[in-house]
């Protein structure tokens, strides 16, 4: 009897000292998962969102200036280039004079409006006289009549020679000065200092361009035409400064394929302000399109893969985290979507997840 009473309490003692033993296990274990304090000071997280699944696609294109705001400059007169004040890459403003050219054509202009005042002067004198002698009885009424007709044709040879000398800026002397017709910087210049320009030349001698809006032209490949349409959202980098991404729409497509590339191209109008794009740079389109189905929504960034499966972090709260397999609807640079395993408001990890997963996982 003695014998069972002993075996039973050395039973007992060691299921006692089993059980003490698991439940120090689990609480160093519960332990070893809670989340410093310090770590927390850097932890990020993001909420799960349900919004419209979305798909992104990348296209590579370049900044092109606005061809509504470009403008090509023609010397309209021919002679010799004695100044040139602008040079590639200047900010000019509009009404400012880009270049001198000294031409006999100006002279010309300059005396024939010359004259038109002269004559203009001679004929209203001459009406004056035929109206005074009219009234004397000296002269004929059909005097004042031609008088009159005089002072009107001088009058329109006048407002003649005031539109050209307008027109190509004559001030005094024989010098035409090129002026821009909008605010903008110049993108090409073909004109130097004593050069010869010759009446007839059909060149233009400088380009400029009203920046503050530009153009992002999209490259889109025969395969991939049928995933832009006009309104979608887009997000342009270029290669001068990655990081920084401007947003725009789709607002035309060139139904137009270039026989070489076998692309077609669309257009993204960008607001340009600041200046930082310019115009020829290098530049990756992110388009982006939306369908009528919904889903729960992650940043990409917090997605951990590991033996062909997704996971993620939840975290509910500091010494309440754990490890969730999640299956992957679609997923694109920065939003993942999921078809199972999250629900609209959980909480994830975005940083330092993969440490953890690896804690929770040994």
């Amino acid at each position: 009897m003695k014998s069972k009473i002993l075996f039973a309490f050395v039973a007992f003692t060691l299921i006692a000292c089993g059980k003490t033993e698991i439940r120090k296990e689990e609480e160093q274990s519960e332990k070893a998962f809670v989340i410093s304090n310090t770590m927390m000071k850097t932890m990020t997280l993001a909420e799960v969102q349900k919004e419209y699944i979305s798909d992104e696609t990348r296209f590579f294109g370049k900044i092109g200036a606005d061809r509504n705001q470009y403008i090509d400059i023609f010397p309209l007169v021919g002679g010799n280039v004695i100044s040139v004040n602008a040079e590639l890459g200047d900010y000019v403003k509009k009404g400012q004079v880009l270049a001198t050219i000294r031409s006999t054509e100006v002279a010309g202009f300059q005396r024939d409006l010359s004259t038109a005042k002269t004559e203009l002067a001679v004929a209203e004198n001459n009406l004056r006289v035929a109206k005074e002698m009219y009234e004397g009885k000296l002269s004929t009424e059909k005097d004042v009549i031609e008088a009159k007709s005089q002072v009107s044709k001088a009058q329109d040879e006048l407002r003649r020679s005031q539109q050209v000398s307008q027109i190509y800026s004559v001030k005094n002397g024989n010098i035409y000065a090129v002026t821009s017709p909008i605010s903008g910087y110049i993108v090409q210049k073909n004109i130097n200092k004593d050069m010869q320009l010759r009446s007839d030349r059909t060149d233009n001698i400088f380009d400029v361009a009203n920046t503050s809006k530009v153009w992002a032209i999209v490259n889109v490949n025969e395969s991939d035409i049928n995933k832009i349409a006009i309104g979608m959202k887009a997000e342009v980098s270029t290669l001068i400064n990655p990081e920084k991404i401007y947003y725009g729409k789709i607002d035309k497509i060139f139904k137009i394929i270039d026989p070489e590339t076998n692309s077609m191209q669309a257009r993204v109008v960008l607001d340009n302000a600041d200046g930082t794009l310019i115009p020829e740079s290098k530049a990756t389109i992110k388009v982006v399109s939306t369908e009528n189905n919904t889903a729960v929504s992650i940043p990409t960034k917090a997605m951990i893969f590991d033996d062909n499966k997704y996971f993620v972090v939840v975290f509910k709260s500091q010494n309440n985290i754990k490890v969730q397999e999640v299956k992957v609807l679609k997923q694109n640079d920065n939003k993942t979507f999921i078809s199972e395993g999250l629900s609209a408001g959980d909480k994830i990890v975005t940083t330092n997840q993969l440490l953890l997963y690896r804690s929770l996982s040994e």
